[in-house]
């Protein structure tokens, strides 16, 4: 199932927008896809309906584009979709995303305002909480290209319970369980406030492909081939 909600419920001139199945669903085709479907609606109510939810029951995987993560939280939070949605991951599924629907799979909902991207922290209560299929964390994206290595120290600070993640352009992190691999282009930023930092030190470090991250523990538990390894301790004797 894609869903292209994060792309925008209306139009500019506020009109409803319709979203072509066959033009959501060709990149996915075009890369060997043959069980694909489209799932989107703008209207809560309708996102509430077993009729509407109820394609979600036969679905082994959830993907969400990119656009604007609020309207996704318009449309399906605290919908029959949304619990369904969790279903997949309960019974085995996998539910991915890029950009937007990166963050949206968070815990707290980055850059939720609806007057821009660059509010990392939206003054909305509506639009403060992404749909925690992974727990206690916060997610950013575009890092890299768009200079945001530093936009989740505010939301650390503030919630320093979450584990705060950035993601690179290119660069996912596949999850399974409490732990995570890197994989793709570039890097992954990782705040947690539980870690000691030194006063010259960013509060956050770096994460390569193929690191293996447990975010449990709070411990990287390997490290790939894009990594430094950290030098032996030396004691004076």
């Amino acid at each position: 199932m894609v869903v292209p909600t994060a792309g925008g419920n209306r139009t500019p001139d506020g009109q409803i927008r319709v979203y072509k199945e066959e033009d959501v669903l060709a990149p996915w085709k075009a890369r060997g896809a043959t069980n694909v479907w489209m799932l989107h609606t703008h209207d809560p109510k309708v996102a509430d309906t077993e009729e509407f939810a109820k394609v979600l029951r036969d679905a082994r995987a959830v993907w969400f584009n990119g656009g604007r993560q609020w309207n996704v939280v318009d449309s399906y939070a605290n919908t029959l979709t949304l619990r369904e949605f969790h279903k997949v991951l309960e019974r085995g599924g996998v539910i991915g995303g890029s950009s937007a629907g990166a963050t949206i799979q968070g815990d707290y909902l980055v850059r939720g305002a609806i007057a821009g991207s660059e509010i990392v922290m939206t003054p909305e209560p509506e639009h403060e909480h992404g749909f925690a299929f992974l727990r206690k964390v916060a997610i950013d994206q575009h890092i890299n290209t768009r200079n945001r290595w530093d936009d989740l120290i505010p939301v650390i600070k503030h919630y320093p319970n979450l584990l705060g993640i950035g993601l690179s352009e290119g660069t996912a992190i596949v999850v399974s369980a409490d732990r995570f691999e890197v994989i793709g282009k570039w890097k992954v930023a990782i705040h947690d406030n539980t870690r000691p930092y030194q006063p010259w030190e960013k509060p956050y470090y770096v994460l390569s492909p193929g690191d293996v991250y447990n975010m449990k523990s709070r411990k990287i538990e390997k490290y790939g081939t894009g990594s430094p390894v950290p030098p032996p301790v030396i004691t004076a004797r």
